[in-house]
């Protein structure tokens, strides 16, 4: 019996009467995956830029996560067509790009990830997750349907073309980026800086002028309440390995007061 997908983050935030809430997974754990896709959130983000993931910790944690409700999203190192290629072909129908900074780098994205004639993915998916082993019936034919792709805003140049970015044809979405944003303006570590909330909210209004979706990573609730209130459609609002390090902590600071070598009896 032919297979059907599940589908894309794009077609989840164009059926969505509300913004949707997720959280990055870090750790290249497939276990804490799990157990975060099973939290209620309705999407996560895999992180290959900035932390320890490579093509088959992507794919297990893909496979951990399919059995629960929730949309993953992969993002891919770099703008860079092998690396997005591969991820496709593992599985992954959602992308994000990082580091996107001119439309001209937003459509290489998009060829990147459609097929001839409209790009140069590379066709593997009789040999690939991505169609199932050829068990999804026009999946070459289909595939733009089946792919979704994000790229990410985070320097100055980036807001400054933020309108040009969300306007190639293929772009289903844009994520502001506060941590590097903040870093190119001289406000390194300070993403809620008043200067830095004011490009974001920029970068909004450049978005939604193109008809797209836009989201941003914001850790401090307080600070994603106002981006929600903006209107931003999707949001990252924590982070695996930050509730560990930051619940860890919670327990020292609690439990592990004075020395530690005497309460075990050492």
């Amino acid at each position: 019996m032919p297979l059907r997908l599940t589908p894309t983050f794009r077609a989840a935030l164009e059926t969505t009467d509300r913004p949707l809430s997720g959280m990055w997974v870090c750790s290249g754990s497939p276990l804490v995956a799990e157990i975060c896709a099973g939290g209620g959130l309705d999407w996560l983000l895999i992180d290959m830029e900035h932390a320890p993931n490579g093509l088959e910790s992507v794919l297990t944690q893909l496979q951990a996560v399919a059995a629960y409700p929730v949309t993953p999203v992969v993002r891919v190192p770099a703008n860079d067509p092998v690396t997005l290629k591969q991820v496709l072909d593992l599985g992954a129908q959602n992308v994000l790009v990082p580091m996107v900074s001119s439309a001209a780098e937003a459509r290489a994205a998009v060829a990147a990830v459609r097929y001839p004639p409209g790009g140069r993915r590379g066709i593997g998916s009789a040999l690939a997750r991505s169609g199932r082993w050829n068990r999804v019936d026009g999946y070459l034919a289909d595939g733009d349907d089946h792919v979704a792709l994000f790229v990410q805003v985070e320097d100055v140049a980036a807001v400054e073309a933020a309108a040009e970015i969300a306007a190639v044809e293929g772009v289903d979405g844009v994520f502001v980026g506060p941590s590097d944003l903040s870093a190119s303006m001289g406000l390194i570590g300070q993403q809620t800086h008043p200067a830095v909330k004011e490009n974001v909210l920029r970068t909004f209004d450049a978005v939604r002028g193109a008809g797209k979706a836009v989201g941003v990573n914001a850790f401090d609730p307080d600070v994603a309440d106002e981006y929600l209130a903006a209107g931003a459609t999707f949001v990252l609002v924590g982070a695996d390995v930050a509730l560990l390090a930051r619940g860890s902590e919670e327990l020292a600071a609690r439990f592990a007061q004075g020395d530690g070598r005497a309460r075990a009896g050492y």
